[in-house]
């Protein structure tokens, strides 16, 4: 069993609490490895080791800075097979897409290192004669990321990358469910040439390790991807020292499907973007809105590709669509949206019910008809498997409805008709759309959400500058 060390101050040491975190296969039920249950001890030391090496860290230029970057990407790749094969243990994530989050990440590195030579301040014109205006962007300082269960991996890139090229240095809290992946990785950070403090990877509860995170005056900013009630903890939290947030906080993510539209893509969209990881990803599309014209046939192409989705060991040749949910609790939370769903009225097309496996917490792919705009199940993130289908007449009706939600992270709409298309994206409340295409984000993009999606976001251009503030000179001569 691996059993791992915090990463404080450029090195692999012991926690100051002896209590450890189980982490548990969710496939086999067995206790995969052991993660530090670190506390305040271990926070305050991360955060000092940060906040003394980031002056020197910042007086590098972004060129040097980059290069560390490339480093870790390197050091992932020559162990994405290992790394793999740990983030499809720990949360039951198929091996070839656990394999892809792996890859991914290396390409993330190496993606926020380009922009060493880039990201600019401005000169902005002046009222005076004889007077330069510039605005320069500078690092915050020492940045907080508090990591997901989901894509922990690739998360913590999403974190670190574009924050240490641009003069920051950074704490990461992996998920408590599942850190043993990002705490490979420190094992690979800590053989590397990295300054002492720079980068600070600790695992830990929130309630103990990552409040006095957040709490802390060292703490510039925190970002945090998580849920809603995470995000309002955070919030909270941070408000004494007034310390910037970054929240990236689930979404419930419409598709629209237009009577016009290619029906048998739409179906293969729209399930790809259900049953990724089964079900347990942000942007996942969680409700589907269909044209009254096109409705049964759609439904009834979508019952019978809902159907046909495979569920087995994340290791099992051929590979299965989806694996096991991460946890118990996961799943009992689906089945009992499930049930009250079919309480309120709602018909189970297909699926419904926890799947009879030998191991594991599968929920069996389920479609939902015959569903009302006020149920729970289309209301609330359901993170699972799970898609309830409500018809509409107009595109006006199908937008009222899809942004009749709290949530505003992504949305989709499949049509042939670009006007339709354009409309869509001019109306919805959501920070991304997607036309006639799986929900699923680039690196290059931004990716942010409105409302009680979050604050800020993440990826490309955008992203990097969540990392900087800005100072401005104003210069007589």
């Amino acid at each position: 069993m691996r059993e791992y060390l915090q990463f404080i101050n450029g090195s692999l040491v012991k926690s100051h609490s002896s209590e450890m975190i189980e982490v548990e296969n969710p496939y086999t039920g067995v206790t995969m490895a052991l993660a530090p249950q670190g506390d305040e001890n271990d926070a305050q030391k991360a955060l000092e080791a940060a906040q003394n090496a980031q002056s020197a860290w910042a007086a590098q230029p972004a060129a040097v800075r980059a290069t560390y970057l490339q480093k870790m990407a390197k050091a992932i790749r020559e162990n994405r097979i290992e790394l793999a094969e740990i983030l499809a243990s720990e949360q039951a994530k198929v091996l070839p897409l656990a394999q892809v989050e792996v890859d991914f990440t290396a390409d993330y590195f190496d993606y926020y290192a380009g922009w060493a030579r880039i990201y600019e301040g401005e000169i902005i014109q002046s009222d005076r004669p004889k007077e330069n205006i510039l605005l320069f962007r500078q690092p915050i300082g020492v940045i907080v990321g508090i990591c997901p269960w989901n894509f922990p991996l690739f998360v913590m890139a999403r974190k670190v990358a574009p924050a240490l090229l641009t003069g920051n240095t950074v704490v990461i809290k992996p998920s408590s469910e599942t850190p043993a992946t990002t705490m490979e990785f420190a094992k690979l950070v800590a053989g590397l040439d990295l300054p002492a403090g720079v980068l600070n990877i600790i695992s830990g509860r929130g309630a103990t390790l990552g409040e006095t995170l957040v709490r802390s005056p060292i703490t510039g900013m925190v970002t945090l991807t998580g849920s809603v009630e995470a995000g309002s903890r955070i919030i909270a939290a941070t408000a004494e020292n007034i310390t910037k947030c970054s929240l990236e906080l689930g979404g419930k993510a419409p598709a629209i499907v237009c009577a016009d539209a290619d029906l048998d893509l739409a179906v293969k969209a729209v399930v790809a973007s259900r049953v990724i990881f089964s079900g347990q990803v942000c942007n996942c599309a969680e409700r589907v809105y269909v044209q009254k014209e096109v409705a049964e046939e759609f439904t009834a192409k979508l019952v019978k590709a809902m159907k046909a989705v495979t569920y087995n060991d994340p290791f099992f040749t051929p590979v299965p669509d989806m694996s096991s949910q991460v946890s118990l609790d996961q799943l009992n939370k689906i089945e009992a949206m499930v049930e009250r769903a079919r309480q309120e009225g709602a018909e189970v097309l297909c699926g419904g019910k926890k799947a009879d496996m030998d191991s594991g917490y599968f929920f069996e792919p389920t479609v939902l008809g015959k569903c009302s705009q006020n149920y729970e199940v289309v209301k609330k993130e359901v993170f699972g498997p799970v898609l309830p289908v409500l018809t509409y007449s107009d595109l006006d009706e199908a937008i009222d409805l899809a942004n009749d939600c709290e949530y505003g992270l992504t949305s989709s709409i499949y049509t042939a008709n670009i006007g339709k298309a354009f409309e869509a994206i001019n109306r919805l409340k959501f920070g991304e759309t997607y036309v006639n295409r799986e929900n699923f984000e680039a690196m290059q993009g931004f990716h942010a959400g409105w409302r009680k999606s979050g604050i800020g976001g993440a990826d490309g251009k955008h992203g990097l500058y969540e990392y900087l503030q800005t100072h401005v000179a104003y210069i007589q001569y």
